[in-house]
């Protein structure tokens, strides 16, 4: 009872020329699978080798960054550094021009003139350059003389 339209697995079926026909369509269905698997894996061979040339590429940038980061760090470490002294000498010499103010106000005060200029603190307003050198005279004689000697 089996309808023409089935496939049968017999010997007869294989032999029959209405079978070749499905046997043929079956082998070139394979074989295009076959190919198509095969482009498959090469699409996916050249994506993973794609995906490891980047990231080597990658990595050396990195490694590149790190480098470059740890050189700005060492930077900053020695600016740091720098600019520590820097603010210790400026409290130092802020220190002794303070004191230089406190006996110039005492020869004032003692009835001595002297003229004491405005002298303006740069770091106070960076944005302002510091003031024009001013020329120091250094033939003071006296107890003039020996206030400033350090």
């Amino acid at each position: 009872m089996s309808s023409p339209s089935r496939r049968s697995s017999s010997p007869e079926s294989n032999t029959s020329g209405g079978g070749s026909g499905a046997d043929e369509r079956k082998r070139k269905r394979m074989l295009s699978n076959r190919e198509s698997a095969r482009r498959s894996r090469a699409r996916k061979q050249q994506r993973l080798e794609e995906l490891i040339a980047e990231a080597a590429r990658l990595q050396a940038e990195n490694a590149r960054v790190e480098a470059q980061i740890g050189a700005y760090a060492r930077e900053l470490g020695k600016v740091d550094g720098d600019n520590a002294v820097l603010r210790a000498r400026h409290g130092e010499l802020a220190g002794r021009l303070q004191a230089l103010g406190g006996v110039l106000e005492i020869f004032q005060v003692a009835g001595a003139s002297v003229d004491i200029p405005e002298i303006p603190d740069p770091l106070l307003r960076p944005w302002q350059p510091p003031f024009a050198a001013q020329p120091i005279a250094t033939a003071a004689t006296g107890a003039m003389a020996d206030a400033f000697q350090f």
